[in-house]
């Protein structure tokens, strides 16, 4: 199995609802700031006039990347890692 790694300005999608921070699973952020040696990362999630609604610190089990590029053909399911 093949990893990406987390990085600044990635997109990406929570995987979890986060009922207290008025987010749900699929709601799409954009990666801002690596949090405690990479073990977390603060994602901002903003509308589509790009204002923030919410920033929150997220584990990297709490979201996936997304992709816009193809998969080539040996690659298999990706999971984020620190």
């Amino acid at each position: 199995m093949t990893t990406t790694r987390v990085k600044l300005f990635d997109i990406v999608a929570l995987t979890i609802d986060l009922p207290d921070d008025n987010l749900l699973r699929g709601q799409v952020g954009t990666v801002v700031e690596v949090l405690a040696g990479g073990a977390a990362f603060e994602v901002e999630f903003s509308d589509r006039n790009g204002r923030t609604y919410e920033s929150i610190g997220l584990r990297p089990d709490q979201f996936m990347i997304l992709h816009f590029e193809p998969a080539s053909p040996d690659s298999t399911s990706e999971m984020a890692v620190m």
